[in-house]
C-alpha cells in the first residue's frame, strides 16, 4: 500500500499494530490488549485524518496509485460477463477509452470508461487516460449500438483530459468531443454517468452527459486540473492547492452546484483501501438509477436530460 503525504500518521501506526501483532504470535506472547489499543487509535486517526480534507487532498486521493480504475471497477461490478469491443470503425481502437457488454444483476449493459495504466508500461499502452478522438468516437459507436437494441448505458469517468497533441487535434479532437455531447443528448435509452477518478476538461464531458451524474466522494470535477489553473493564473504549479480551493471542484461542491446528482460514499480511507466494498456499493446505485429511469418513455427520457444540462449555470441573453 502507498500513502501520500497527509496520510502518514495512518503508516506509522498501521506499521506498529502489525508489527506488536507479529512479536505476539512468533513468541507466544498475550498481547491482544495493545493490539487492540492501537487497533482503536488506528480508527480513531483514520477518521481524524479524512475528516476534513482540503479540495486538495482529494484530488491526490483521486489520483492515489491504489485506488480501482475503469477495468477494476468493471471486473468487480460484472465479473466475468463482460465482453471488450473495439475500434472506432473509422481510425484505430484507442486503448484510452474502452468500452463493450456487461450484466449488473442480470442486466446487460453497454459500459464505457477511460482506463489508465498500473505501471509505466501500461500507462504508456493506455496513454494516461487520455483519449484521442477515435476514443470519442469509439464510445459514440457503442452508445449507438446500444440504443439500437435497448441497452442502457453506463460511462466511467476518470480522466485527466482529453489528449492535447498535435496529431489528435488534425484528427478532430474538439470535433469529436462536441459531436459526443450533441449525440449523447439525444440516445433513446437511459445513461448512467459515473465519476470513479478524475474529471477534467472535454476529456469527461465526451462521455459525460446522462440522465443520472454520479460521483465517488473523492473525485474531482472541473474544467481544468487545479496544476494547469496554477500555471495560467501564477505562472507556476506551486499554487495548485489554492487553485483546488478557488475551482470548488470536490463532489460536495457539484452537489451543491446541481452540476451531479448524487455523491457516493467512500470506505473511510478511499475506494482504494476496501475495493469489493467500493464495487459494490457503485453496482447498487447504478441498479437503483436505472430502475428509476426505465420507466420513462424514450421521448420524456431525453427531453429531461436536455432539460438537466442546459439548467446548469447562469447565462443572460
Amino acid at each position: 500500500m502507498e500513502y501520500l503525504e497527509f496520510e502518514l500518521p495512518i503508516k506509522e501506526l498501521e506499521e506498529q499494530y502489525e508489527k506488536a501483532c507479529q512479536l505476539g504470535n512468533e513468541n507466544g506472547v498475550d498481547v491482544s490488549k495493545t493490539c487492540q489499543e492501537l487497533s482503536n487509535k488506528l480508527e480513531n486517526t483514520k477518521k481524524e485524518v479524512f475528516k476534513n480534507l482540503t479540495p486538495w487532498q482529494r484530488v491526490q486521493l483521486s489520483r492515489h496509485p491504489n485506488r480501482p480504475y475503469t477495468l477494476d471497477h468493471i471486473k468487480g461490478i460484472c465479473g466475468d460477463t463482460f465482453l471488450e469491443l473495439h475500434g472506432d470503425r473509422n481510425f484505430g481502437d484507442d486503448k484510452a477509452m474502452i468500452g463493450g457488454l456487461g450484466k449488473i444483476n442480470d442486466q446487460s449493459f453497454m459500459i464505457i470508461g477511460q482506463q489508465k495504466g498500473y505501471n509505466t508500461k501500461t500507462r504508456q499502452y493506455r496513454n494516461f487516460g487520455m483519449a484521442n478522438p477515435e476514443g470519442y468516437r469509439k464510445a459514440l459507436r457503442l452508445a449507438k449500438s446500444a440504443e439500437k437494441f435497448g441497452l442502457p448505458i453506463v460511462t466511467f469517468i476518470d480522466t485527466p483530459g482529453a489528449y492535447p497533441g498535435m496529431q489528435a487535434e488534425e484528427r478532430g479532437q474538439a470535433q469529436a468531443i462536441a459531436n459526443n455531447i450533441f449525440q449523447f443528448m439525444q440516445i433513446e435509452v437511459p445513461i448512467i454517468v459515473v465519476i470513479i477518478g478524475e474529471g477534467a476538461s472535454g476529456g469527461a464531458l465526451g462521455i459525460g452527459v446522462g440522465d443520472k451524474v454520479l460521483m465517488l466522494e473523492n473525485t474531482w470535477y472541473s474544467v481544468i486540473s487545479p496544476e494547469s489553473c496554477s500555471s495560467i493564473l501564477w505562472r507556476s504549479w506551486e499554487h495548485k492547492k489554492e487553485a483546488a480551493d478557488a475551482l470548488k471542484l470536490t463532489a460536495k461542491d457539484m452537489k451543491r452546484f446541481k452540476i451531479v446528482d448524487e455523491v457516493i460514499k467512500e470506505p473511510l480511507g478511499g475506494a482504494h483501501r476496501e475495493k469489493e466494498k467500493t464495487f459494490k456499493v457503485v453496482s447498487k446505485k447504478i441498479v437503483e438509477t436505472y430502475n428509476q429511469l426505465k420507466e420513462l418513455q424514450a421521448e420524456e427520457l431525453v427531453q429531461k436530460r436536455i432539460d438537466k444540462f442546459t439548467a446548469i449555470g447562469e447565462y443572460k441573453e
